[in-house]
């Protein structure tokens, strides 16, 4: 039986790509039970699709009435709908959320969409890349003799959508612990990705921070804060911020002797400094680097692959990855002392479970 924190809330996902599954497998680590109402005759999650894991499912046609009455009923019963649909879909279905409201006055309608529910581009098809890119947030990203970086699509779809939406989820049910009812959540990624931004707006409204890639003190532009690529072609990350990380950042590199690193925040003399450093960093291997820096108040950490990342000695400790169905995946975060996050099942489905679970709800199918 889960035992997360979220244990008794019932999900009613709408099958979709991207942030809102990402969300709910969320939802589903921290002890909700998530049914995901998948289109009927539809494939079944690829046994490797990890966000699709803790779930149940039900097999529906949105296009027939009885099926349509049956997610109906279903949402009388739930205390979290989740869909990603664009604006005015679940409308046209009678599904929207003044119906669905209606019905449910308590139900958390959380709705994820790349633009958002209104604005000019509402109904515009678009991804991850687009909505970072007009939240400000893409132009920050890379090196300054490149184009912007795509970040994979963590900034945008799981960083400014997934989490958004999760956290708003959990905000409106303990809301409404106290008012006992519902509300709708308009989760947009662009709205959630500038949101990320916040603190490098701030740096730049005080004059800290430039509009130029690669010049920053957090995008590579410090020596002290970047990427460095090693003897054996492998990279390993330096972010010695504070001076007394500094300052055992250049006792580890011997580079302490060196004048032109005496002023850390020479900014003009960044440049230079990051080319030195990258010699020095350039004359050992990865491990080498790793055995010398490693665990240390510089503040390292070698670049791993994914391949690699599971077996390092802290992420094994910890249990950051786990195995479930035969397959090796991030395990759930945060920590709970008490009520502690748990996968609850690795993906799959095809609707052949549709009868007991609708049993399970109380409701009777079309």
């Amino acid at each position: 039986m889960a035992s997360g924190p979220l244990n008794g809330v019932k999900v009613l996902e709408f099958a979709g790509i991207g942030p809102g599954p990402f969300c709910c497998m969320l939802l589903s680590d921290m002890g909700a039970e998530v049914v995901r109402i998948d289109r009927k005759g539809g494939r079944p999650a690829f046994k490797s699709d990890i966000p699709a894991r803790g779930r149940r499912h039900v097999a529906l046609d949105l296009k027939n009435a009885g099926d349509i009455a049956t997610a109906q009923a279903m949402i009388e019963r739930a205390d979290v709908l989740i869909e990603g649909f664009r604006p005015g879909v679940m409308e046209r279905l009678g599904l929207g959320p003044d119906e669905a409201l209606k019905r449910n006055p308590k139900l958390i309608y959380g709705r994820m969409t790349g633009w958002g529910q209104t604005g000019p581009l509402a109904q515009a098809a678009g991804h991850d890349l687009n909505y970072i890119a007009l939240s400000g947030a893409l132009h920050a990203m890379g090196r300054k003799d490149d184009a912007p970086a795509p970040p994979l699509n963590l900034v945008g779809d799981y960083g400014g959508g997934s989490l958004y939406l999760a956290m708003g989820v959990c905000a409106a049910l303990f809301e409404a612990t106290r008012s006992g009812k519902g509300q709708v959540i308009d989760a947009a990624i662009t709205d959630g990705a500038a949101s990320l931004m916040s603190v490098i707006y701030g740096l730049r409204a005080s004059g800290i921070w430039s509009d130029e890639r690669d010049n920053n003190l957090l995008d590579g532009g410090a020596p002290f804060y970047d990427v460095y690529e090693t003897s054996d072609g492998k990279f390993v990350t330096i972010g010695s911020l504070e001076p007394q990380f500094y300052a055992l950042l250049l006792e580890k590199t011997g580079l302490g002797a060196d004048p032109a690193f005496a002023m850390q925040m020479n900014k003009p003399e960044w440049p230079a400094m990051s080319e030195k450093v990258a010699a020095v960093i350039k004359t050992k291997t990865r491990d080498e680097w790793t055995a010398l820096m490693e665990g240390t108040d510089v503040c390292f950490a070698p670049v791993l692959s994914m391949a690699e990342a599971p077996d390092h000695a802290h992420n094994v400790a910890r249990g950051t990855f786990v195995e479930v169905g035969g397959l090796k995946q991030p395990a759930p975060a945060p920590r709970f002392s008490r009520t502690p996050a748990a996968v609850q099942g690795p993906p799959g489905g095809t609707g052949e479970e549709t009868a007991k679970i609708l049993a399970d709800w109380g409701v009777s199918a079309g």
